[in-house]
């Protein structure tokens, strides 16, 4: 149900707001008043926006706990990491970063967007990645502080795993994470075509018209078309509850770093659409491991990185079959 694209860039929430004041009544000179002293002069009242939730954002929000709420229900949305009852061997994992890794999960046909499983090279980022988080201006002070403590504790989580420098940034960055709400969303269009020059309008949509089934997005940019990233941005929803907001900034920001697509057979994985896990598993950070070992490189075709991952998903599980 969540979205993952890897083949473009960048968007945000931003909101501007200006100000008309009504212009000041002539005076007669000779009745106009002496100037007050700058120390005495009454500061003018700074009027901030009131910034209200549409009712549709407000619907969403509540579609979206019942949606939790059902799938907890169901035992999914798991946090344990499966390890007890959910173990798997060299051979499974392999077979699992082939498929997450060398494979993209959406095509473009006839001008949309299609879930098909497409052939491709391996992607993974060869520079340091900037993380810039965003909200939108309906997002309550109580959920950014939630949401910024997260992205910051995970993104530290993927530097370990990956080897890969990962820092915060609030201007610049070259992978952005917008939380926002859906007339935020629906907004973008603009600035997205500001931050990436050329973007198609097929990739603008898939923003803008997000369905309600879609929890989550994120694009991934190849700009020297090497198979290494440079520009990354992952769109979340804001009318999410609490868990299900985290389990797509895990999925979103980690299939941002090269593993994007999803496998039916992979588990304990959230690279898998059945939503059985909520956060990265151990299974997971195995792949990050994988993806971001220096034998692997950009561009590998499927059999130069099958090669590669046998040997070390072997290391990495101690020749376990």
């Amino acid at each position: 149900m969540r979205r993952p694209i890897s083949w473009i860039a960048a968007l945000t929430a931003s909101i501007a707001f200006s100000a008309c004041e009504a212009p000041v009544s002539a005076v007669d000179p000779v009745q106009r008043p002496l100037a007050r002293p700058a120390a005495l002069a009454k500061p003018k009242p700074v009027i901030k926006p009131i910034v209200v939730r549409s009712e549709q954002s407000l619907e969403l929000q509540k579609y979206y706990q019942r949606v939790q709420n059902g799938l907890l229900a169901q035992g999914l949305l798991r946090r344990d990491g499966g390890i007890r009852d959910a173990p798997f061997g060299t051979r499974q994992l392999v077979e699992n970063f082939i498929r997450i890794a060398l494979y993209e999960e959406y095509s473009s046909v006839g001008g949309s967007l299609v879930a098909r499983a497409t052939a491709s090279r391996l992607h993974r980022w060869e520079r340091p990645i900037t993380m810039q988080l965003e909200f939108g201006a309906t997002v309550s002070p109580e959920k950014q502080a939630t949401d910024r403590a997260a992205v910051t504790g995970y993104a530290s989580r993927l530097s370990r795993i990956t080897g890969l420098p990962i820092r915060q940034v609030t201007s610049g960055g070259n992978f952005n994470v917008f939380i926002v709400n859906e007339n935020e969303r629906r907004a973008l269009g603009p600035r997205l075509r500001r931050m990436v020059p050329g973007i198609s309008e097929l990739a603008v949509r898939t923003v803008t018209d997000m369905p309600q089934s879609s929890y989550c997005l994120v694009f991934a940019l190849d700009g020297g078309s090497d198979g290494a990233y440079r520009q990354a941005v992952a769109v979340i929803r804001a009318e999410h509850p609490d868990l299900l907001r985290l389990s797509c900034i895990h999925e979103e920001v980690a299939q941002g770093l090269g593993l994007s697509n999803d496998s039916p057979a992979a588990r304990p994985s959230i690279f898998n659409d059945d939503e059985e896990f909520a956060l990265l598993t151990s299974h997971d950070e195995l792949l990050l491991r994988m993806l971001y070992d220096p034998r692997m490189r950009p561009g590998m075709s499927e059999p130069e990185a099958r090669a590669q991952a046998q040997i070390i998903a072997s290391e990495l599980l101690g020749g376990e079959s």
